[in-house]
């Protein structure tokens, strides 16, 4: 005979029979899925109850679902969270007897529970209370039991969200805040969290709970937010199917399993559809969120003034950019980047009603631009960060590829690579909003912010982004109404964007034929300060990790040597000097060893001898000291080398590394083997290594007169500098000088080599032995 231990279990193993069925089920997708087992579930909660509560009982108690499962959004790996209600009428003990043969089958079932029993005032008083409790029965659904009891306490939950929504909206609204300042943005993520980061499933949660309290959603922002959850909701329930939990992270290494069971061409076009989406979210809550804050503040935290006019057809009017009833929206082609401009002027949002009555009737600007709109862009650009939202609102009524047809391929574009931030047409808003603060610096602000704003306009298109950038370049820029020159100088920022930032961290800035080449390539000195000012915004706008003193300190260099040589100066004038200095001079003439560390320079002078660079590259390594940059020369027998470093979390002790150095220099310590054992200790995949491509290397014996220049692109780890040159000295080359660049998680250097017998690597079996013995250290 069975005992009522075994019904319970053949009754949770049909529940986990049921949705593994559904799950596996691969036709039923995102709010599809997690409605079936939002019901299959009800339905096994509805005979757990009969057996546990008792018929006897039903009039008193009730099982509602709350969160999640009570708006029926159940996905593989949510929790069920369950209230049972009753009316306080039945004994303590009896009560916990029901509760506990309800709540065991759950568990049996291995579903995460979240579970309380309440009286309807404890419920309400909660709710009163507690934001989390009051949120919860915002959600109550009835499953079983006294049904009457159930529909009582979400209809007093809500009259009493809606009594106390003033209180309550402020604290939802700084932890939504909160919650943003920690989990970034679900649209510029390379590995978004789906649920919490800003653009989320959260946000779309809590706008529909500020909702349930106000009516602050506007015409179409429902369904708008509908289409965006729906598409978040289906990438999470696949992220769950997929690692058999509760996972809301779309990891690059599953990006592509989620698309392709989505229905998405590529992981790429996945990560856009749930960027439009998250942006989506995200632009209505901002919206939102201000205008509950302006609601909640009162009528003196709200402008209440006569409109004033901010243009023809413009006003200002309560705190919004208006657009009048009798302006010609269809005949006025510089409005949309007039009112643009005026919102970022006055840090003021444009008025929605003005924006659905642009977006519907502003026709596409593929002609020749009146001079006012291209005045308006520049206004707009030049306002910086406030330009950001702006921005973003006319895009999300297809406004900016009205705007410029030729934008639309870049929207909500991922780069998908661990150096870029954002989406390609947001890195262009970014760029222009940090070019915006260095206006004061080049004669022509104007080029500059447009320059910056459209410098990556290519890669929303097949082949090189720089080349079809150019191209696209010198068609939009005469629509825009500027003149021949100012054309050719916006084609050559184009053309020329990453020029300043790859010569100053790849190649000898002490070499005349390098300065001489810039100079030649910029042309002048206007196009060479702009292009200065673009590699600063380009770099801020890209990452972290993309700008920092290091990096601004070289690409300064170079530009104050090609400005000499673009003012009629001779590039000899200007590359004398640098490393090795007056002092490092004089210890090579006196054939001292000298290990000096202070600041952030290691300066080592000794004796020249194969792997000596490897040997001080190893040893900073295993004192946990990153390289950020190095120089090195060798001379009649002696070398020099300059390591620019970065401390480790525990400081920098420079007579300690001192000492290690010179051990490792007198071939007293093992590197090779203490840095094995440190790495495997250590070993872990850098975030985002999917991404990272295999190492690579590049030899080019027309970038020096002197030297054969190689080229290493690899995945960061400990001791990967040690490696490359380790390689390099087995084939007896000597380093001349170095360049050591840590661009997130990758390291970009350059070594200028030369043989034993002081010449270039011509030999193309030497050439070919030389990547051989790079790309094995770096590939064990």
């Amino acid at each position: 005979m069975r005992t009522r231990c075994d019904r319970e279990r053949l009754v949770s193993d049909e529940l986990r029979a049921r949705r593994a069925a559904l799950i596996e089920d691969g036709s039923r997708q995102g709010r599809a899925l997690c409605r079936a087992l939002s019901e299959v579930t009800d339905e096994w909660l509805r005979s757990v109850f009969a057996s546990a509560v008792g018929a006897g009982s039903e009039g008193s108690v009730a099982l509602v679902a709350v969160g999640g499962y009570g708006r029926g959004e159940l996905a593989p790996g949510s929790d069920l969270d369950l209230w049972l209600l009753h009316d306080g009428s039945l004994e303590a003990e009896a009560l916990a007897e029901r509760s506990e043969r309800l709540w065991y089958p759950v568990w049996d079932a291995g579903l995460k529970l979240g579970h309380a029993v309440l009286t309807p005032r404890q419920a309400l008083a909660l709710a009163a209370r507690e934001l989390d409790s009051a949120t919860a029965a915002l959600s109550v659904r009835h499953l079983a039991g006294d049904e009457a009891l159930a529909d009582d306490v979400a209809s007093r939950a809500a009259g009493q969200w809606r009594k106390r929504s003033a209180r309550f909206l402020a604290e939802l609204r700084t932890r939504v805040a909160q919650r943003h300042e920690r989990a970034d943005e679900v649209a510029f993520l390379l590995e978004p969290d789906v649920k919490e980061s800003r653009g989320g499933l959260r946000d779309v949660h809590a706008l529909a709970w500020a909702h349930a309290a106000r009516p602050v959603l506007l015409d179409g922002d429902a369904d708008a937010l509908d289409r965006a959850e729906e598409t978040l909701l289906a990438v999470r329930v696949e992220l769950h199917r997929a690692t058999g939990r509760a996972s809301d992270e779309l990891v690059l290494e599953r990006q592509d399993e989620v698309a392709a069971a989505l229905g998405d061409p590529s992981a790429d076009a996945l990560m856009a559809r749930v960027a439009a989406a998250a942006r989506t979210v995200a632009w209505i809550g901002d919206e939102v969120w201000q205008r509950l804050a302006s609601s909640l503040a009162g009528p003196l935290g709200r402008l209440s003034r006569r409109d004033r006019s901010l243009g023809t057809g413009l006003v200002l009017r309560d705190a919004e950019v208006h657009v009048e009833a009798g302006a010609p929206v269809e005949d006025d082609p510089s409005l949309v980047l007039r009112a643009a401009a005026a919102a970022a002027r006055t840090g003021v949002p444009i008025d929605r009603s003005s924006l659905e009555r642009l977006g519907a009737q502003a026709r596409v600007l593929d002609g020749p631009w009146p001079e006012a709109a291209r005045h308006a862009l520049v206004e707009l650009l030049a306002s910086g960060r406030r330009a950001i939202p702006v921005l973003e609102a006319l895009d999300q009524r297809g406004l900016v590829h009205r705007v410029l047809p030729e934008w639309e391929p870049n929207r909500s574009r991922p780069q998908r690579n661990a150096y870029h931030r954002f989406t390609v047409d947001r890195h262009l808003c970014e760029a222009a909003a940090h070019a915006a603060a260095l206006t004061t610096e080049v004669a022509r602000p104007d080029l500059l912010l447009v320059g910056a704003w459209l410098h990556d306009l290519g890669k929303g298109y097949p082949g090189d982004h720089t080349e079809v950038g150019i191209e696209l370049m010198s068609k939009v820029a005469p629509r825009m109404g500027f003149e021949e020159d100012d054309t050719a100088t916006l084609v050559d920022l184009v053309r020329h964007h990453l020029l300043l930032a790859d010569v100053a961290t790849r190649r000898d800035l002490t070499d005349h034929d390098v300065i001489e080449a810039v100079a030649s390539a910029v042309g002048s000195l206007d196009t060479l300060e702009l292009l200065a000012a673009l590699t600063e915004a380009d770099s801020l706008a890209t990452g972290p990790s993309a700008w920092g003193t290091w990096k601004a300190g070289l690409v300064a260099e170079l530009v104050e040597r090609v400005a000499h040589v673009l003012r009629g100066g001779t590039a000899a004038e200007v590359t004398a000097g640098g490393f090795p200095d007056p002092e490092v001079r004089r210890l090579l003439a006196e054939r001292a060893r000298v290990i000096h560390g202070e600041g952030n320079v290691l300066t080592v002078v000794a004796p020249d001898r194969p792997g000596l660079f490897a040997r001080v590259a190893g040893t900073l390594a295993l004192k946990s000291v990153a390289v950020r940059g190095a120089d090195a020369l060798s001379a009649e027998g002696m070398a020099a080398s300059r390591f620019i470093v970065e401390p480790g979390p525990g400081g920098l002790d420079w007579d300690e590394v001192a000492t290690s150095v010179g051990l490792a220099l007198d071939g007293r310590l093992a590197l090779a083997a203490r840095l094995a054992q440190r790495g495997a200790r250590g070993r872990s995949q850098p975030r985002h290594a999917a991404l990272l491509a295999a190492p690579r290397v590049r030899i080019d014996n027309h970038a020096s007169a002197s030297s054969t220049v190689v080229e290493v692109r690899a995945p960061d780890r400990v001791g990967v500098l040690y490696d490359i040159t380790a390689a390099l000295a087995e084939l007896d080359l000597d380093i001349g000088l170095a360049k050591v660049a840590t661009l997130g998680s990758e390291v970009m250097d350059t070594f200028y080599v030369r043989t034993a017998e002081g010449g270039k690597v011509l030999d193309r079996d030497h050439a070919r032995e030389l990547e051989r013995a790079v790309l094995h250290r770096l590939e064990r």
